[in-house]
C-alpha cells in the first residue's frame, strides 16, 4: 500500500508537500492566485464577487500599518501574509478550526513557517507582533461582518470588538473580482519587498 498523496501541484509548476513544506516550493504568484479564489465568510457576503482572502490580507495590512505608524516593512509583510497558508488549505471558519483541534494548528504553523522563510522573514513572528496583527485582523473582521456579511453592529462588537481610530477610508469595502484581488495583493507585496 502506498501513502496517500500529500502534495499540491501549483500553477507555477511547484509541487508543495503539505506535510513537510519547503520554502523552495513556495511562490508569491501561487499564494496570490490561491488567496484571490478563496472566499471569506464561506462566500456568505454581499456583492457581485466573493470577498477574497487576498483582499482581506490587504485590508489587514492596511489597518495594521494605520494603527502602527512607522512600523518596519518586514512587519507589514508578516501582516500581509498572515493568512497565506489558506492558499492551499482554504479559509476555514474559526469554529471549525477550534473543532479540529491542535493538529490542524500545528499543520498550519509548519506551512506558515515555510512561507515566512521563503520571503526572508523569521519562521516564527514575535509574540508582540502577532498580537498587533491579530488586533488588525479582528478590526478587519468587524468591518467585513458589518459591511458585507450581514452582522448587526452589536453582534459584531460581541465577537470582534468595535474598532477604534480607523479613518473613513475603511468604511466602504467592496468585493473585487478575482483578478483584481490578486493584482492588489501582488502590488502590496511588491511594495513591501521593494520590488
Amino acid at each position: 500500500m502506498t501513502a496517500p498523496r500529500a502534495w499540491q501541484r501549483m500553477l507555477s509548476g511547484r509541487r508543495l508537500d503539505l506535510l513537510d513544506p519547503s520554502p523552495l516550493d513556495i511562490e508569491i504568484e501561487d499564494i496570490a492566485h490561491g488567496l484571490a479564489r478563496v472566499a471569506r465568510w464561506n462566500g456568505q457576503t454581499r456583492g457581485d464577487h466573493a470577498f477574497s482572502v487576498a483582499q482581506h490580507c490587504v485590508l489587514v495590512e492596511a489597518i495594521f500599518h494605520h494603527c502602527n505608524k512607522g512600523v518596519a516593512r518586514a512587519h507589514r509583510l508578516v501582516a500581509l501574509l498572515h493568512d497565506a497558508p489558506e492558499y492551499v488549505i482554504g479559509d476555514m471558519i474559526s469554529p471549525f478550526k477550534a473543532a479540529l483541534g491542535v493538529d490542524y494548528k500545528s499543520f498550519e504553523h509548519r506551512l506558515m513557517a515555510a512561507i515566512h522563510v521563503r520571503f526572508g522573514l523569521p519562521a516564527l513572528a514575535a509574540a508582540e507582533l502577532e498580537v498587533k496583527i491579530k488586533e488588525a485582523d479582528k478590526m478587519a473582521a468587524y468591518l467585513e461582518a458589518t459591511q458585507l456579511a450581514g452582522f448587526s453592529i452589536p453582534e459584531s462588537e460581541k465577537f470582534f470588538g468595535r474598532p477604534k481610530g480607523l479613518s473613513a477610508a475603511f468604511q466602504n469595502l467592496e468585493p473585487l473580482a478575482t483578478n483584481e484581488a490578486k493584482a492588489q495583493f501582488l502590488i502590496v507585496f511588491k511594495k513591501l519587498v521593494g520590488a
